[in-house]
Parts: C-alpha cells; sequence; structure tokens
C-alpha cells in the first residue's frame, strides 16, 4: 500500500509539473502574440507599410515551432522553485524566443535558404514580391534587407521582454546574446575555410547552438528564480544535450526529409558547413571534400558516401553518450526528484525528436 501509495504521489507531482509548464509556455505563446497585435496596431496607423516587418514577425510565431528554448527557461524557473504566478518568466521565456525568431530569420539570409517551417523564409518571400511588382534596385538586395531588419526588430523586441524579467536574470541573457553572434560569425568562417577540424566543429556546435538552446536558457529560468546554485549542474546537463540537440540537426540536414523538417535538407552540403558529421566523415575519405567543394555532385552522392563511412552511426553513439552524460548530471542536481525525471525526458526528446 505504501509502495502504490507513494507511486501516485510522484504521478501526481510529475502531471502538476508538466501542467504548469505548459501554462506556462502558453502564455508565453500569449505574451508574443499580444505584443506583435499591439505593435501592429500601433504601426498600422502610422502608415500601413510600417507594419510589415511586425507581420512577418507574426506570420513566422503563426507558422508553429517547438519553443524549445522558452521551454527550457521554465524548466528551470520551476526546478529552482520559482513563482509560477510572477509575470517575469513569462516575459524572460518570450524573449527567448523572440531571439530565436531573430537568429532564424538572419540565419535564412546567411544559409540562402528558401523554406522554414514549410513556408518561404522571409527573404524569399521579399525577394519574390519585389520581383514580382517590378519594383526598382535588386531584388536579392531587398529581400535580404527586409530580412536583416526584421531580424533586428525581433532583437529589439526580445530586450524589451527581458526588461520585464527579474533583473537576476540579465547577466545569463547578456552572455546568451552575445555567445550565439559569436558562435554564428565562427560557423560563417568555418564554411569559408572548411578545413576538417572536429574539434572546431564541436566548438561551434556549443556556442551558436547547444547553449543557446538549453544550457542558457536553463540558467535564465534558474537565476530569475534565485537559484544561480544550480548553474553548475545546468551548465554540465546543458552542454551535453545541446551538443547532441545539435548533432541530431546535422543529421535531419544530410538524411531527414523536408517534409518533415520544414526547410531544405542538404543546406550543410551546399554552405561548406563544417559539422562533426561532414569533419569525422572527411578524416576517413578525403574524396568527400570534393564532392561537397566542386559543382557537379549531388546531394544524394554525398550522402552515399558518408554512409560508406560508418560516420552517421558513430554521430548516433555520440549523441546517445552526450544524452547519458546530461542525464547523469541532473541525477545529482540539488532540485526535486520531479524536475530530475522531467529535465531527463526534454533531454531525450531534442536529442532523438521521438517524444
Amino acid at each position: 500500500m505504501t509502495s502504490d501509495m507513494t507511486t501516485d504521489t510522484g504521478q501526481e507531482a510529475a502531471d502538476f509539473a508538466r501542467r504548469t509548464s505548459t501554462d506556462l509556455l502558453q502564455r508565453v505563446e500569449d505574451r508574443l502574440r499580444s505584443l506583435l497585435a499591439a505593435e501592429r496596431d500601433a504601426w498600422a496607423g502610422v502608415d500601413a507599410r510600417a507594419a510589415v516587418p511586425i507581420d512577418a514577425l507574426s506570420e513566422l510565431i503563426a507558422s508553429g515551432g517547438k519553443r524549445i528554448r522558452p521551454a527550457f527557461c521554465i524548466a528551470g524557473y520551476l526546478a529552482a522553485g520559482g513563482d509560477p504566478a510572477d509575470p517575469g518568466i513569462v516575459a524572460a521565456g518570450a524573449a527567448l524566443e523572440m531571439l530565436h525568431l531573430s537568429a532564424l530569420v538572419h540565419d535564412d539570409v546567411l544559409d540562402d535558404s528558401s523554406r522554414r517551417r514549410g513556408l518561404p523564409t522571409v527573404h524569399a518571400k521579399y525577394m519574390a514580391l519585389h520581383g514580382g511588382r517590378g519594383w526598382q534596385g535588386e531584388s536579392r538586395r531587398y529581400g535580404e534587407g527586409v530580412a536583416i531588419l526584421v531580424g533586428d526588430l525581433a532583437l529589439v523586441y526580445s530586450g524589451e521582454l527581458m526588461s520585464e524579467a527579474p533583473r537576476t536574470a540579465v547577466p545569463e541573457w547578456n552572455k546568451l546574446r552575445s555567445e550565439v553572434m559569436i558562435g554564428q560569425y565562427m560557423d560563417v568562417h568555418a564554411a569559408a575555410e572548411f578545413c576538417v577540424e572536429p574539434r572546431l566543429s564541436r566548438l561551434i556546435a556549443k556556442i551558436k547552438s547547444g547553449r543557446y538552446t538549453i544550457h542558457r536558457p536553463l540558467v535564465v529560468g534558474a537565476d530569475a528564480a534565485g537559484r544561480n546554485d544550480l548553474a553548475p549542474a545546468f551548465e554540465e546537463y546543458g552542454e551535453a544535450v545541446g551538443e547532441a540537440f545539435q548533432l541530431r540537426d546535422d543529421l535531419l540536414d544530410a538524411f531527414g526529409d523536408s517534409a518533415d523538417t520544414g526547410k531544405p535538407t542538404g543546406l550543410d552540403f551546399t554552405q561548406h558547413k563544417m559539422t562533426l558529421l561532414l569533419g569525422w566523415a572527411m578524416q576517413r575519405d578525403e574524396h568527400i571534400h570534393t564532392l561537397i567543394t566542386e559543382p557537379g555532385h549531388t546531394p544524394d552522392e554525398v550522402r552515399r558516401r558518408l554512409l560508406d563511412t560508418g560516420v552517421p552511426a558513430d554521430v548516433e553513439k555520440h549523441i546517445d553518450g552526450l544524452v547519458e552524460r546530461g542525464c547523469k548530471a541532473i541525477a545529482d542536481a540539488p532540485v526535486d526528484q520531479v524536475w530530475r525525471s522531467e529535465l531527463t525526458r526534454m533531454a531525450r526528446r531534442v536529442a532523438y525528436r521521438n517524444a
């Protein structure tokens, strides 16, 4: 009887934690939409054209997305004992998602990607609009110019939202913002240099994606709740799970289906991204470098060659090891067992995308 009661109590606690997280995520969604709706009303009253950048952001919000960064921020906050009624955590989660929108819009320009979440990317949409209406200047420059400004606007809104969050979260937020920009630069530079250096590939994956996706949002949440003592455990967990998240993205880019990912596959090949997958593969097969850098080769040829090296299977094993490391880190964290279990579940979800 005692064992059954303990199990029931544990399940109730887990259900309550998940409901609380879901409720806060919905409030983040509502905050994002209400901010953009208010901004649209204000600017449409000035001139209808002034609302165009806001509409572009609203369309991105409406198109979906996994809301991973606010989810980890909320998890870090609740695991740290934060008050779910405090609107500050909603503002922090919304700030992280708005920053992510900024990064997505700019990243699509950097990668020359035509699709995002199954829809035309911002620069592709406005490039086509310019060409279709016969406006002055170059369509590409117009489309990319609009996208840069839309991304910058999202960055401004993210700062406004974070100003409503607990001040204790701001130092980590500042680290996160600068880190993702530096990581993006390193990614661009590594693609241009295109040298086989797996250590650098792992570093870029951690800085531009892993920390910004999982590690820093968790710490932002914990700091918002006044628990900066959780930073070491969240760093160990976040670094490992964040790298696993990025490696999964690399595998999906190489072998995924664009109907599932909502964006073109093979972009890492065409943009010469030096991912760990490619770095390891080129160490085993120098011909892969030629397949990617010289014209006349198809992505299918690259995929077949990658599979022949056995590296995709090794990357899967590496992901397994990273998830195990992250789960071990959180198992030792000074938080309630319900949150250790929840963060373990979240680690597997982002690493394998199947739960």
